[in-house]
């Protein structure tokens, strides 16, 4: 069965009245028949329900889909991206460990790394997602995990998971890979050797801009670890915003193919438009990474990536000339956005630093929506007349 059809058919509670639709579990606790029922819940001899900070019928449902579609055997469902990976760090890393990440990361993810993993002891070394040959030298004694994005964000660079892969299990590491921006429909890290997937479950995975969540998936082994940190830590999703992803799902597929099949589009109009440096996209021949991209991903995503000549003040000028794209930090939305990292997500980044993960003054960062393509593309070069 294919696996959107498998995470579909994924019914995990039924109240006996064979409901088409899962019904919501809005409620903090759960009861018992008599004590010992109770005491086999909390001796973990039984999956009963117990406290919603713990498991809940509803976000049950959406990890149990989420293993499906990234082929992994469990996961824990977190209140927001950012909450799944600090819980995937944290989880795994201690006082005097060392972690290895790919220099292009999202900015948050950046200031966990730089700003609050040392608090606890715990350092870090940053490497270029193109030239994973040189990674094995920052690898020291301590280091016990490896982190990346593919593509990553905003530079949509691509890494080789396989290659990561190998380098990892060589030194007895954890990889622990962003899905965000591929989703599992483009991309399962899993497949290639990947520990741990996290997502960003507010973006692609809702794709209506409409709640916050975010999922650490991997063995049962690791996860139940993961478990014990996050139950004791209570980053947990609502029951409600569990409810909103799991029925997202069932358009994943649907909704990614017009959202790949758009940002391609868009990217092969303008690549070679006069006033842009370049354009990244994963499908584009041009792309550095293309031939990675071709091999570990089904499609590109739905993500655009250009750079304006004219700097700062031509994205000023292109985000304010635009009608109907959205301008907000968010991504993976029906409705298409633009945005300019420097200003907004990457920010908190020095200067040198958005230099050498590739964000420039007048990188602008596309989210294709579910619009009619003509009408995306119309919007931008309009921007693009005004840059």
């Amino acid at each position: 069965m294919h696996p959107i059809s498998k995470a579909i058919r994924t019914q995990i509670e039924r109240t006996g009245e064979m409901e088409h639709s899962q019904p919501m579990f809005l409620t903090s606790s759960f009861c018992f028949d008599n004590a010992e029922e109770m005491r086999a819940a909390f001796a973990d001899e039984t999956d009963d329900n117990i406290y919603s900070r713990f498991s809940n019928p509803n976000v049950k449902e959406f990890v149990d889909r989420m293993c499906v579609l990234e082929g992994m055997e469990a996961g824990f469902a977190t209140a927001s991206g950012m909450s799944a990976i600090f819980a995937s760090f944290m989880t795994f890393l201690k006082q005097g460990d060392h972690l290895l990440s790919c220099r292009s990361i999202f900015g948050s993810t950046h200031t966990v790394i730089t700003k609050y993993l040392p608090k606890y002891g715990i350092s870090y070394s940053y490497v270029d997602a193109g030239d994973i040959d040189t990674w094995e030298k920052e690898i020291t004694p301590s280091t016990r995990m490896i982190y990346i994005e593919t593509p990553t964000n905003p530079a949509l660079d691509v890494i080789d998971l396989e290659a990561v892969s190998r380098l990892a299990k060589k030194h007895g590491l954890l990889l622990n890979v962003d899905n965000c921006f591929a989703t599992p429909i483009a991309q399962r890290p899993g497949d290639f050797g990947a520990d741990l997937v996290i997502h960003s479950a507010t973006k692609w995975l809702d794709g209506q801009g409409r709640v916050l969540g975010g999922i650490v998936l991997g063995n049962k082994e690791l996860i139940k670890e993961v478990y014990m940190f996050c139950r004791s830590t209570g980053p947990s999703l609502s029951p409600f915003n569990a409810w909103i992803l799991s029925k997202s799902l069932e358009t994943l597929e649907v909704r990614m193919e017009r959202h790949s099949s758009n940002a391609l589009f868009i990217a092969e109009k303008l690549d070679g438009h006069p006033k842009l440096s370049w354009v990244k996209y994963p499908e584009l021949p041009s792309h550095p990474h293309h031939h990675i991209a071709k091999k570990q991903m089904k499609n590109g995503g739905g993500i655009v990536c250009f750079e304006l000549k004219g700097g700062i003040e031509s994205g000023r000028n292109f985000l304010n000339a635009l009608q109907m794209l959205s301008l907000s930090a968010n991504l993976g939305d029906t409705r298409s956005i633009a945005s300019h990292p420097a200003s907004t997500t990457h920010a908190k980044l020095s200067e040198a630093e958005r230099i050498a993960v590739g964000i420039s003054a007048g990188l602008i960062r596309i989210s294709a929506g579910l619009e009619n393509r003509d009408d995306i593309l119309a919007d931008i070069l309009k921007g693009l007349d005004a840059a």
